[in-house]
């Protein structure tokens, strides 16, 4: 596929400190996209940057928390004004807090809704109603294959990523007419952080692809974790002019975990 459309474009990838997010950057800026990194984790944020431009990349750094509504509008603001007009919109930011329904705090639970689907709002909110005077724009948000089967111990993950799920379909609609395209990808178990912290020993990732029938979870037919590499791909295609038509649709990156479900 030919990507060229993407060169001198200004996109906007939270998360991007690590993981998926800071893969979804990589490509972009590989591809000439001008990329402004946002992370609440502002060093690991500097490091990548610095690394990413040692390599003649363009990626600046936006420290923000996406959770905070006043900070997003700030720092949209401060991106418009002195990188340029935002194209690309991609939400990676997430957190994953594990336990019972029944043992869950409430700061938890609030926490996780926080970043992973207020974030989500704040930030597409704030991108959105200025792609709406500019008639284009491409909004991005990567979900997680747990908004559409339920998973033991994931109660406000799962919730909290088909909220979002929800939403982009929603702002999709909403922003059609302006011919702005919202759609999701949505991975499966995937090489990065959050997947690792879910792990007990180093046998984590086979396990992960064998499945536990215990927790109501099937393995991954594909035989392997994605890389967040994988996951980035989507994401390129999906803000691309390869995608055209497409909008309001969730592309599920799983290996087959949830079945075409």
């Amino acid at each position: 596929m030919s990507f060229i459309e993407i060169q001198g474009k200004v996109a906007i990838v939270t998360g991007s400190a690590q993981g998926i997010g800071e893969a979804v950057v990589r490509k972009l800026s590989e591809l000439g996209a001008t990329v402004a990194a946002v992370d609440k984790n502002s060093e690991k944020l500097k490091h990548l940057v610095n690394q990413l431009k040692s390599e003649g990349l363009n990626v600046i750094a936006f420290p923000a928390d996406v959770s905070n509504s006043k900070a997003v509008e700030e720092v949209v603001t401060k991106i418009e004004y002195e990188v340029g007009p935002i194209e690309i919109l991609v939400n990676v930011a997430g957190v994953l807090r594990m336990g019972l329904v029944e043992a869950f705090s409430d700061k938890d639970w609030q926490d996780t809704f926080s970043v992973n689907t207020t974030g989500v709002f704040n930030v597409s909110r704030s991108v959105s109603k200025r792609m709406v005077s500019r008639k284009k724009g491409s909004i991005v948000t990567v979900g997680s294959n747990a908004a559409s089967v339920p998973r033991m111990s994931m109660a406000a993950y799962s919730a909290s990523k088909a909220a979002t799920t929800m939403f982009t379909k929603c702002l999709g609609l909403e922003l059609a007419q302006y011919n702005i395209r919202c759609n999701l990808v949505s991975p499966g178990s995937t090489d990065t952080e959050m997947q690792w912290s879910l792990w007990k020993d180093e046998h984590g990732a086979r396990t992960a692809i064998e499945g536990t029938p215990e927790a109501f979870k099937v393995g991954i037919p594909l035989q392997k974790i994605a890389m967040p590499s994988d996951i980035a791909d989507a994401v390129l295609f999906l803000v691309s002019n390869q995608a055209n038509h497409i909008t309001m649709n969730d592309l599920c990156v799983d290996g087959g975990a949830t079945l075409g479900v």
